[in-house]
């Protein structure tokens, strides 16, 4: 692991669209998502309707984990956090290592 050290260049280019639109998305499932849920909270107090909440709640909810992860998936978020861990790895070992204990 030590003697490869990571590339971080792949971090450094301009992002592209898709990468962008994967950020948009990932930004509007947060939009969707709690506040989607307390809205359905709210309506169910207002029409007395506890089905509202107990239904809608959920289903926005999972709808928001499943925008959130084509985002996701749309930025390459898992590669990226894949070479962010990678260094991060390589830093801590890189310094802890030369240190007698």
């Amino acid at each position: 692991m030590m003697e490869n050290p990571v590339d971080l260049s792949q971090l450094r280019q301009r992002p592209t669209k898709r990468t962008i639109w994967g950020w948009i998305l990932m930004a509007f499932s947060y939009v969707i998502g709690w506040p989607a849920v307390a809205a359905f909270g709210v309506l169910a107090v207002w029409y007395k309707e506890p089905l509202i909440a107990v239904i809608g709640g959920p289903t926005i909810y999972v709808i928001s984990c499943l925008v959130f992860i084509f985002g996701a998936w749309l930025a390459r978020a898992p590669q990226h956090l894949g070479t962010l861990t990678k260094f991060a790895i390589q830093s801590f070992v890189r310094k802890y290592s030369s240190k007698k204990f």
